[in-house]
This record gives structure tokens, sequence and C-alpha cells, in this order.
């Protein structure tokens, strides 16, 4: 499969859609971004990687950013993690605070706001230092070194995350949060604005291709069956609430971020990252979606 020559094609059929999104604007920090960015990278679970446009770029990965923190959780708190955090599509928006109140303070999905604050908590009981630990792991697992926080970011999202605070302070109040609100909301802000490229995404999720092994590493990560579970998450809650508009264009388990980017795996075969900031009505990248809907359909290669 020629991926290089798939990839080179990308950008200018992205052209057509540049203005039809809209760049995140509740966020101060993100909505100052240059709408026209376009870079994207895919890595193959047997080391070769291909990279078009801004791919070399950091951006704030965001919600991204839960696919790594439910994979430090459950590595380290195990079945407990689901007495805690559900695991159906939510079918609401990712910042609901009426479906929090139906379902009694146990969130839907870990990928909605409520439930990556709850996985949150968990690592604040489970680990020393948990901020170091999560930009740690981006760090080994991407092998990007210098990998950190964007602090402007961090501060955007405190200084605005009301929302955020509504939810976090309701799971305190059913009992399912068992640390101070602010310093779980000050993880959970953080690790969204942790900055990372394309290029370094996708490395940072080949493991997830290949039934937990990082083959830059050269050690498992993960168990198989924790990678089907995270993977089946992405597939059913990982895009928001267009989970099935997604699975039905693009075919991949995938996880978004209102920073423009989105991870995609296929099993076995390889990791891509997109980042495109113009975002569309369900707050997924406009073209970065886009981007791999054409991967797939021009490889004849998804999960179904």
């Amino acid at each position: 499969m020629d991926f290089e020559k798939i990839l080179q094609e990308l950008p200018a059929q992205m052209r057509e859609l540049c203005g039809k999104g809209r760049v995140a604007t509740y966020i101060p920090a993100l909505a100052r971004v240059p709408a026209n960015k376009f870079g994207m990278t895919l890595c193959r679970v047997d080391g070769g990687c291909y990279s078009v446009g801004d791919s070399e770029e950091r951006f704030s990965i965001q919600s991204i950013s839960k696919v790594f923190t439910l994979s430090l959780a459950m590595s380290r708190c195990g079945e407990a993690l689901w007495r805690r955090v559900g695991r159906e599509p939510s079918g609401n928006r990712f910042n609901s605070l009426v479906q929090l109140e139906y379902e009694k303070g146990i969130p839907r999905n870990p990928f909605i706001n409520a439930g990556a604050i709850v996985v949150c908590d968990m690592l604040l009981s489970h680990l020393s230092n948990p901020k170091q630990n999560l930009r740690d792991y981006l760090r080994v697992l991407s092998g990007g070194f210098d990998i950190d926080f964007d602090e402007e970011v961090a501060r955007s999202e405190a200084e605005t995350g009301f929302i955020n605070y509504a939810l976090a302070n309701f799971l305190k109040g059913h009992g399912n949060l068992h640390n101070d609100v602010d310093e779980v909301l000050d993880l959970y802000f953080h690790q969204c604005s942790l900055a990372l490229s394309c290029s370094e995404l996708a490395q940072a999720m080949t493991h997830l291709a290949s039934a937990g092994v990082s083959k830059r590493l050269g050690e498992a990560l993960l168990t198989p069956a924790e990678v089907k579970r995270i993977n089946a998450l992405m597939l059913t809650c990982g895009t928001y609430d267009a989970v099935g508009e997604f699975a039905y264009r693009v075919g991949l388990p995938a996880k978004s971020g209102v920073g423009g980017g989105i991870v995609a795996v296929l099993p076995g075969e390889y990791a891509v990252a997109v980042w495109s900031p113009e975002l569309d009505p369900s707050g997924n990248s406009l073209a970065g979606g886009a981007a791999l809907e054409y991967l797939t359909t021009v490889t004849q290669r998804s999960i179904f």
C-alpha cells in the first residue's frame, strides 16, 4: 500500500473544506490557532511512518488525552474502574449535566468529560505525581522527550471551565469523586493541555494497533485484552455524539479533541493522527474526519 502517495494527495483533497468549519472558541487559547493548518502522520506497526503538511507542529490534544489517562487507569485500577464509570455511548453532548443527573453520578463512559474527571480522580488516588506520570508516559510512548503541558491552555481551561466544575461537584455530591475537586480538575485541565504533533501522536498510538506491544520500545505496554477494550471504547464513544456517523464513514476506532486532532488505529496495520483545527457541529475536526474517510476508502481497509 503506497501510504506516502495517499497522504500527499490529501492537502489538495481537503482544501475545499477550508472555511466550512469553526475553530473552538469557548477556550480562548484555542481560538487563536490558525484555521488553515493541516497535518497527518501514519505509522505502520512494522515501524514505517509517512507524514504530510503540518505534521511536526504541536497542538493542544484536548480530549485525545483521555485515551492515555484511561490506559494508565486500566493498568493501575483494573476492573475496579468500571464500578465508577460506564462503557456505553452517551448519545448526548460530552459535557451534559442532565445525563449525569439521570445516571445518578455514574458517567456513561470514560471519554465524556464527567467520565474523564472520574478517571483523573482514580489516578490521583493511585499515583504519587499523576501530572508528571502522565506527561512522562506520553514522552515514552511518542519518543518526544520534551513534550509538556501548555500552561496557557491549562490556565484558559481553568478560567472558563464552569461546566466542568459543575460536573466535578455533582460527582462529588454523589460520592463518585474521592479527592479534592480543585486537585482533580487541575489534573484534568492539564491533561487536556498536553501539546503533541501528529507524528508524536501516531507513534504514541501504535501499541493500540499491535495488541499492546510497542515496536519502538520492544515491550508490551498493555495486555491484548486491555487494547481490545480501549479500541472498542474509541469506536463506540470516541468521537463525541457523532460516533455512529464516524464509524459509518471512516470505520476505525478513533478519539478526537476540540483542538482539531483525531487519532485512529487499524489493528494489526497502523496508527494515524490528523490535525485540522476547524470543527464540525459535533466538535470533531471537519477536514480530519474527511481525511480519514479518504484513507479508508482509497485503501479499502477498515475494521469492517
